[in-house]
């Protein structure tokens, strides 16, 4: 009786293993054999400036330095963590992004961990990823997704505020960035009910 009254479908974790194919990109498990590629992809001052990975003091110009960086920062256990490719060209390799904080009793999860090339900012890339891992999260059960952005990363900010996401305010000095500064984050989420908006919304600009 409790649970017909609360309603909904018990969140499960997806398939960390299991690719999910769109109309740009292909996400499939990142592997260490992914390294040297992702790290041509995105490995870069530029990707760095806006707060990922702990901000521009966080990146490593030399790859055995970037790498173990990166075992570090991804949450390669508790999460799904994805190699984002571009189907256009021979499935390469074009950024990562993570599907994790599984929250399964409050049916909560966390799209986020995401940078992609350069050259591939401003294209469908983004909007097919996030259509991809929204998607699946509320296939799962999930009845929000948490998305949010280093307070001085505007481009990011703008990018999630572009897909529909409701902004929920900014949690201060959350944690610090690799040059010892305190991390303002701004927080937005995507409830299942607003799913179907969200959702035809990233389709018109996929077409």
């Amino acid at each position: 009786m409790f649970a017909a009254i609360i309603g909904g479908m018990d969140a499960s974790r997806p398939d960390p293993q299991s690719a999910l194919e769109g109309s740009a990109v292909l996400l499939r498990p990142l592997t260490e054999e992914d390294l040297p590629a992702l790290f041509s992809a995105i490995g870069t001052p530029e990707v760095f400036a806006g707060g990922w990975g702990g901000g521009p003091a966080a990146y490593r110009e030399d790859f055995g330095q970037w790498s173990g960086f990166l075992r570090r920062y991804l949450q390669w256990e508790r999460c799904n963590v994805y190699a984002v490719c571009l189907r256009s060209d021979g499935a390469r390799v074009v950024g990562t992004t993570t599907l994790g904080d599984f929250d399964l009793p409050n049916g909560s999860t966390h799209l986020g961990w995401t940078a992609y090339a350069p050259e591939v900012w401003g294209t469908a890339v983004n909007a097919d990823a996030k259509h991809l891992l929204l998607g699946t999260a509320f296939e799962h059960g999930f009845e929000r997704v948490r998305l949010q952005a280093d307070i001085l990363n505007r481009r990011s900010q703008a990018a999630i505020e572009r897909l529909g996401a409701s902004p929920e305010g900014v949690l201060r000095h959350v944690n610090r960035r690799a040059d010892g500064t305190w991390r303002d984050i701004a927080v937005y989420s995507v409830l299942r009910e607003e799913w179907p908006r969200v959702r035809e919304s990233l389709l018109r600009r996929l077409e």
